[in-house]
């Protein structure tokens, strides 16, 4: 037990002398390996521990962690005042200049559907329309059978609309009208409401159509409106969006909700209908659905027909940022190409 113990004084006398010797942090390093490692002299001393009795194995254990203590607190006060040395050392030798200009980082953009999506709501907003919000994922009723749309309607066929596995009637909107008859459903008219979202269609991927994008609906319900104050409501919207007077006009088309039922063509803001690539030479631009609101529809809500009347229309919002910022693809809105994204 004494060679053992006069062992372990000499161990501590030989690794104090080294830790207050070394003067970086790569000699302290070295002697921590050496004095502290698993092959270490101190280690090989505490494995004799267990040939001897439990007597002597207590008094040397207890000798042991003291050593052991010892050494770790002088190893770690000596790496603390190396350390502040050394960075002492650094600092004085790397100076900084503060006058330099930093290196900025680079902005992102607002998407270009966001930014074309915010500037047809703040339009509508200054028309009087407010924003209403509602699910993605729908009821059969509020995405077809509210909206006076037969049950043989093609729309309702899983080739044209996602059906989740949920249940037979639950599915992902096809269009924002939904809102209408939730809007309709807690509000009482007048009102006058934009419901911006994004929907869902099982359509073929290409330059045009793309199974997700984004709508935005109005409705507009009070006495006495009519088809005039309609065309009025988008003509006054696109000569604000595009910043200039346009023509409009409208041809007659079918939607389950509206009666009667209009497609709106907006003159081409970039040739003035004089014809041009983006329009086709043909002047003119296909940009809504739009139509009186149809009493069934008002009726199914709760609305008396007879003293309410309405319009309503929709526009998709990828359409309308094509055609205001000339793209012509509507794939590049989801590739996520900075290419593309940094021009707007």
């Amino acid at each position: 037990m004494t060679e053992i113990k006069q062992r372990l004084q000499a161990i501590e006398k030989e690794a104090l002398d080294a830790i207050n010797s070394g003067d970086s942090s790569t000699a302290l390093e070295a002697v921590r390996l050496k004095y502290f490692g698993q092959k270490s002299e101190l280690k090989s001393v505490l494995a004799e521990l267990k040939s001897l009795s439990p007597e002597d194995k207590k008094i040397i254990g207890q000798l042991a962690n003291i050593v052991q203590q010892n050494l770790s607190t002088a190893l770690k006060e000596r790496q603390d005042t190396i350390h502040k040395l050394e960075l002492n050392v650094r600092l004085s030798c790397e100076s900084i200049d503060v006058t330099l200009p930093g290196s900025g980082r680079p902005l992102g953009h607002i998407h270009p559907l966001t930014q074309i999506s915010q500037e047809i709501i703040d339009v509508f907003r200054g028309m009087g329309f407010s924003v209403v919000d509602g699910p993605e994922i729908e009821t059969d009723y509020y995405n077809f059978e509210a909206l006076n749309t037969p049950e043989d309607h093609p729309a309702r066929d899983s080739q044209d609309t996602f059906y989740t596995n949920a249940g037979p009637h639950v599915l992902l909107r096809s269009q924002t009208s939904t809102m209408q008859i939730r809007a309709m459903e807690k509000m009482r008219p007048p009102l006058r409401i934009i419901a911006p979202g994004r929907v869902y269609r099982n359509e073929e991927i290409n330059a045009r159509k793309y199974p997700l994008f984004h709508q935005i609906e109005g409705l507009l319900i009070d006495r006495n409106v009519t088809f005039g104050q309609l065309r009025g409501t988008l003509s006054e919207f696109y000569r604000l969006l595009f910043g200039k007077e346009l023509k409009t006009r409208f041809r007659p088309d079918f939607f389950p909700f509206t009666e009667p039922s209009a497609e709106l063509d907006c003159q081409c803001p970039f040739c003035s209908g004089k014809g041009c690539r983006t329009c086709g030479q043909r002047g003119w631009l296909e940009m809504l659905g739009c139509g009186m609101v149809d009493p069934n529809v008002l009726s199914a809500v709760g609305i008396d027909p007879s003293i309410w009347s309405g319009f309503a229309f929709g526009m998709g919002v990828e359409r309308v940022a094509m055609l205001k910022y000339d793209i012509n693809d509507i794939r590049h809105f989801y590739t996520n190409d900075l290419r593309f994204l940094e021009q707007f």
